[in-house]
């Protein structure tokens, strides 16, 4: 591992559940606080609409080393949440990964800086972020795209205190 760049290995056993949705403006359901501000909810906005999905959350270093290794498949509507304690440049490589993954780098805010499409399972080429990140979103590989989520998204969920898109 190199200096000033933590590798973490992507999407650990356990992968999540819950339903995913993309809104058009004002096609946003109601939902109640306790719906959008879960701790295994993750939602982004942004000029797509709105998307959610469900979350398993790696918080410490050994679920973030084991991240998504050795899961065969994920449903479409799953994730897994990094939360770090302060931003870091950050790289996710794909060893023992077993699926294609998108990896959503976002800053200390939960916007997203850094958006690596299709990462190739098992591939151990370090995938970066651009400038520090405190948060990694991985996903289905392809859907970051299908979505429309770019750089400038912004993630809300509980553990992203400083989020520009605020749990209210």
């Amino acid at each position: 591992m190199g200096s000033g760049t933590l590798i973490k290995h992507m999407m650990g056993a356990g992968a999540v559940a819950l339903a995913f949705f993309v809104c058009g403006v004002g096609g946003l359901p109601r939902a109640s606080h306790a719906e959008i501000c879960r701790s295994d909810q993750i939602s982004l906005r942004g000029a797509f609409g709105q998307a959610r999905f469900h979350v398993e959350i790696a918080d410490d270093p050994g679920e973030q080393a084991q991240g998504l290794m050795h899961v065969p498949k994920m449903p479409t509507s799953h994730g897994m949440l990094f939360v770090y304690d302060a931003p870091m440049q950050l790289a996710f490589w794909m060893k023992n990964t077993l699926i294609p993954l998108d990896i959503i780098f976002a800053d200390q805010r939960g916007v997203v800086t850094t958006i690596h499409e299709n990462a190739v399972p098992g591939d151990l080429t370090p995938l970066p972020s651009q400038g520090a990140a405190q948060y990694v979103l991985e996903i289905n590989g392809g859907m970051a795209r299908r979505l429309g989520i770019t750089q400038g998204a912004q993630m809300r969920h509980p553990a992203i205190s400083a989020a520009q898109w605020r749990c209210e």
